[in-house]
Order: structure tokens, then sequence, then C-alpha cells
């Protein structure tokens, strides 16, 4: 993401797992480590992806030590695609490799990752502080039920999950969804709202 970006492996159920971790400014107090996870793997998703990088900079501006990860099978992560269950076990093999002793966690995802994010949330030792979902695959994964103060933002116009599913997965949980308006689902030309969204959920 930048110079500053440390590149590291951890050890995980199918092998190595390729890790970016990126720590806020020098003096900036720490809030805890934002574990953010990628895209469908069989699509085209990485831990370099657009939405992730931005989801990372949110976290690392408002003090959160934030690492991205690719899933196994994808860059120099060992393993092969897991149809999610082994990529939810990658997800719980990071946070136990990274997360010191009763560090605050905040866990994130894109799309797939939405999912992913979700499912390990209620996995987890010690339940993640925050959890802030971007266009969860709804309408493809089991996108498990969430804390009531989780962040979920869907573009309106999002052409592969549509808003209807992630609307009908928050309905009966009472959960307000955060609609960008003409957003699609890698949310093009509205980055920057993305991360100011997420920038003032963060904030509190």
């Amino acid at each position: 993401m930048n110079v500053h970006t440390q590149r590291l492996r951890v050890a995980g159920p199918a092998g190595e797992i390729e890790c970016a971790l990126d720590a806020p400014p020098e003096g900036t107090p720490v809030r805890g480590l934002a574990v953010l996870c990628h895209p469908h793997p069989q699509h085209g998703g990485t831990m370099d992806n657009k939405v992730v990088q931005t989801l990372a900079r949110a976290c690392v501006q408002q003090g959160w030590r934030s690492v991205r990860f690719n899933f196994r099978g994808v860059g120099a992560s060992a393993g092969a695609w897991d149809e999610g269950r082994g990529e939810i076990e990658d997800a719980l093999a990071v946070i136990a490799a990274l997360r010191q002793d009763g560090e605050a966690l905040l866990l994130g995802g894109f799309s797939f990752g939405g999912f992913v994010a979700s499912q390990a949330a209620q996995r987890v030792q010690g339940a993640p502080q925050r959890l802030v979902l971007v266009g969860p695959a709804t309408s493809r994964f089991d996108v498990a039920p969430v804390p009531a103060d989780t962040l979920v933002v869907h573009g309106e116009h999002d052409e592969v999950v549509p808003l209807s599913a992630t609307l009908d997965w928050a309905r009966p949980q009472s959960l307000p969804v955060v609609v960008v308006p003409g957003g699609g689902h890698f949310f093009h030309g509205q980055l920057p709202l993305l991360k100011s969204i997420v920038l003032r959920h963060l904030a509190h």
C-alpha cells in the first residue's frame, strides 16, 4: 500500500499465508488490530484489491494496525480454494498470529471477504469490537448475523450482489445499511466517499 507496508508470512492450516501489515503513524495511539478480507479468489480477488486497500487506509488513519492477507491459493499463500470453509480458517489463523494479548479486534471484508469476516467474527476467541462489511456477498454465501453496531455499506446499483439481497439479509436483524447512491460493486470513482463513510464510523 505504501513504502512502510510490512510484508510477512504467517502459518496457516494450508501452509504459509501472505500478509501485508500497515501501522498507524509514529506517535499515534494504537487502537487495535484490523484484519481485512478480500473478494472472491476465483474472480480475481486479492489483498491488493482497491476496496480492501481503501478499508486499510481508513483503519490506519483511525489508529488501527491493519493487515490484509491473501487467502489460500492466492499470490504467495499456499493451498487451494476451499469454497469458503478453509478461507474462514485462514482469517482465524491470521488473527491468531498477529493479535496481541487483549488487543481490540476489527474485522472487515469486501464481497466474499464480508462473508468470511462475518463467519470469523462468530468463531474468534474474544469477539471483535468492530465489524465493517462492504458489499457483502449476501446473495452467494451464508453471511452470518452480525452485531447491531456493524457498518454495512452497499452500492445502490451493485451488479454482482444486488442491494435487495443485502437488505433481505439485514431486515430480520433490524440492521441499517449505508447505501452509496449510484454505486456499483467495486465503487469505481467513489472510493474517497467509501473511505469517508468508514472513517466517520470508526471515529466513535
